[in-house]
């Protein structure tokens, strides 16, 4: 079905954004406490806006297009992301580097031997939580300037008084999120087999 093609690659490419700009964030802001006294308050700022309510500007900036959704469902994962993946840097004890400092070890191996292990399981848990939020976003979003998506099909359908087509539609985007999920706990349980 072309709809779960188009939804799916919304939520997909909205994760992968976030994922791309939280994660270098968030490690940068949980190592580093000058960084992190910098970006705090902008985050702070930020987070606590209902996200749904940036729909408007974020349409006059992306257009109606592919883009606009996709960076809506970026914003909401992000700062889960970064908050999540800071407070697990931070809480990671200082005695874990020792071991890397005192074998002359870089930035870039304190990274992959200490801080993303350490960090993975927090990624994992902060896309799972913002799993739900993103999935109500994009079927709000694809109510607009759109012909394709699991949101558009269902508005459709009940506009149409089609209640068949539109009930399935949220048997649909329910199935979607299920498969999400167990995507990461598939993720989790390959990485985390301990």
């Amino acid at each position: 079905m072309i709809h779960v093609e188009y939804s799916l690659f919304r939520i997909l490419m909205g994760i992968a954004l976030s994922l791309i700009v939280g994660v270098p964030t968030g490690i940068v802001m949980g190592y580093f406490r000058k960084v992190d006294k910098l970006l705090s308050p902008i985050v702070y700022l930020i987070y606590p806006i209902p996200k749904i309510a940036l729909l408007p500007v974020v349409m006059l900036i992306f257009g109606l297009g592919e883009m606009s959704k996709i960076f809506m469902i970026a914003v909401i994962v992000v700062f889960q992301v970064i908050v999540s993946l800071r407070d697990a840097v931070k809480g990671i004890p200082e005695n874990m580097y020792y071991s890397i400092y005192s074998l002359g070890g870089s930035l870039f191996q304190l990274l992959r031997e200490v801080i993303i292990p350490a960090s993975l399981i927090n990624i994992l848990t902060s896309i799972r939580v913002a799993l739900g939020t993103a999935i109500s976003v994009l079927f709000f979003t694809e109510t607009f300037g759109t012909e394709y998506g699991i949101g558009y099909f269902i508005m459709d359908s009940w506009m149409r008084v089609n209640y068949l087509d539109m009930y399935s539609g949220i048997i649909v985007l329910s199935l979607m999120g299920i498969v999400l999920f167990s995507i990461i706990d598939f993720l989790e349980f390959i990485f985390y087999r301990w």
